[in-house]
């Protein structure tokens, strides 16, 4: 069978491509984002969205403090059947009061939300939160 450019081949010196379609990106409107705020700026806006400009921002990494969490449902397995518990042993930085507690436990924590105090505290134990060395930065 032949094919369609055969059919066209010797007809006239474009081969039926066309004036430009067989040079350069002259079919397709010109190489990548050529013409975006001109010819192509329908489809600039129909399907980017946002293209241009910034949005949003990063923090600097020494400025975010990531807290490391555990709630109160977490807390009774980590306890393991003890009365007292350092949560800084497993590396975690604040206790949260999602879940239940029934059974007292004295914890030890850096950081706690004011629910998990109540919780803890209602269950018939107690939190002793854990001061930060702050004496090193009141030198002056």
């Amino acid at each position: 069978m032949v094919s369609r450019t055969n059919k066209f081949r010797g007809r006239n010196r474009t081969h039926g491509r066309g004036k430009k379609a067989g040079r350069g990106a002259g079919k397709r409107g010109g190489r990548g984002n050529a013409g975006m705020n001109k010819h192509k700026v329908m489809h600039r806006l129909k399907y980017m969205p946002g293209h241009w400009g910034m949005h949003g921002f990063n923090r600097d990494p020494s400025l975010i403090n990531v807290n490391i969490t555990c709630n109160l449902q977490e807390l009774v397995k980590l306890a393991d059947g003890k009365k007292k518990i350092d949560l800084s042993d497993f590396g975690i930085d604040k206790l949260l009061g999602s879940g239940k507690i029934s059974i007292p436990l004295e914890v030890t924590v850096e950081q706690a939300s004011a629910r998990a105090v109540k919780k803890v505290e209602d269950a018939g134990g107690s939190v002793i939160l854990s001061e930060d060395d702050w004496d090193e930065w009141e030198e002056e």
